[in-house]
Formats: C-alpha cells, structure tokens, sequence
C-alpha cells in the first residue's frame, strides 16, 4: 500500500504503548477490511510530527479483496490525516524496507520575517534571511556515500553510519527554500541534522566549507542544530522495476 499522512497529530509512525501513531491507524483500519489481525512493515519510520507523501507499507494477508476494496475500505475507517492512496498484491520476496533502493525526503523552509498560520506545522519557519548560494554551495560536499556520524541522533541504531547520498539539492521558491534528499537509507533525525547544518550556512553564521568539516569530524556534538520536524516529508521510496511499485516524486508536492 502507498501510504499518506500529516504526521502533525501523531507521536511518530511506530507502534507506543499509550500514543497515537500512524501504524496503529493504519493496522486498525487495514484489519477491518481484512477481518483479521495484521501487522504492517513500512518503508521508512518517521518521527513526531513528520509527514509523508509516499510512505509504503506490507502486510501479509489470507483475504482476498479487490486493490479498490482495500483502498476504499481501509480510509473508510482511517482518520482525516492518513489516506491510502493505491494498493496491490506483490511477490512474496518484497519487503517494503528491504527491498528499497532509495528513499526521497523533501524538507521544506518559510523563509520569512513573520511565522506562516496557513501553513503552521506544515513547515519549518526560519524568519532570519537564508542565502540559498550559500545553502548549496555547502551541499556538495556532502554528496556521495560516507560516514554520517556527525549527522546521526545518539538514539540511532543503525549498525553502519555510513549511507550513500545520491542527491541532496537546495531550491528556493519566493519565500519556500526545499532540501531534497534521496540515499539509498537514512540515519536517524539524518535529513533534519542535513537541515540544520545549511541552514547555520545559509544564516551566515558559519562559511559553507563548515559542512565538509561537519561530515569529517564524524562527531554529532560538532553537527549544529537539529531543524525542527515540521518541514519534514517523505515524498517517495523506489523498489526495483520487478516489483512494479508506483514512485514518481514529480507528482507528489507542488510546493
């Protein structure tokens, strides 16, 4: 299933004792339709107050349902904030996180004097002026596969801190300025620490080679701020071709 939400009014994707969170929704309402029990594995876990444009999620099933069944059905008992938005059977090999290639996060900046109301929550508002040259200037460097340590929560698990970063990109908009980052997985709060440290740059109070020191130092104490979770979006995941799983990040945010 291709998965989208306003992580806003959740404590995260993952399943917490006591809390709302987006795989508890969705295995309520997926197991309504299926009449049974199910657990969902997704592609990506997101935190607190992330969003998500592209989540995909697998389950395994005895019910046999039509893809229109499962998708009208499941948001007949989702909540305003999560939609599904396609569904279909696979090969029994496909692992919504395993077999990921890459994964595509989408940050996104208002840049202006006054905090948006409109938007609040859906974005990172940062009323001091960012030079996006600057932003991009300091993003090449952190291009390609490296260790990722200065840029990884203290919480994170992941075995390797070492990630390949296909693309990490800084547009701006009038007063929206996006980071695009696409690598084949992330480290934990990694996009946000990405975040933070360009938008230190495109404040001025750091020059862009800080980045490259940053990622060489291999040390979070050195990493700068960690960018607030509004602004975060996981606009889409790529699977091989064989697996045939929709993924065209074009059509997933107009801003």
């Amino acid at each position: 299933m291709g998965i989208e939400y306003r992580g806003t009014g959740f404590s995260g994707w993952q399943l917490q004792d006591g809390a709302r969170t987006v795989q508890g929704c969705v295995e309520a309402a997926v197991s309504r339709v299926a009449d049974h029990p199910l657990r969902v594995v997704c592609a990506g876990r997101t935190d607190a107050r992330v969003h998500a444009f592209g989540q995909v999620v697998h389950f395994d099933t005895p019910a046999q349902r039509t893809p229109h069944a499962w998708v009208f059905g499941a948001n007949t008992h989702l909540p305003h904030d999560v939609s599904v938005l396609w569904a279909r059977a696979v090969a029994d090999d496909f692992h919504a996180r395993f077999s990921a290639l890459r994964r595509h996060y989408r940050y996104v900046i208002y840049n202006a004097s006054v905090r948006p109301a409109v938007l609040h929550s859906s974005v990172a508002w940062e009323f001091r002026a960012l030079d996006d040259e600057r932003m991009r200037e300091a993003a090449v460097a952190l291009r390609g596969e490296h260790d990722f340590s200065s840029f990884r929560s203290y919480a994170c698990q992941a075995r390797s801190p070492v990630r390949t970063l296909y693309r990490l990109d800084v547009t701006r908009r009038g007063r929206f300025i996006m980071i695009d980052a696409i690598a084949n997985a992330f480290l934990h709060h990694m996009v946000r620490n990405l975040a933070g440290v360009l938008m230190e740059i495109g404040m001025g109070k750091q020059p862009p080679p800080w980045a490259q020191e940053v990622l060489e130092a291999r040390d979070r104490r050195l990493g700068g701020v960690n960018a607030p979770p509004d602004g975060l979006y996981l606009i889409g995941v790529q699977y091989p071709e064989r697996f045939d799983i929709p993924y065209d990040p074009r059509d997933s945010m107009s801003l």
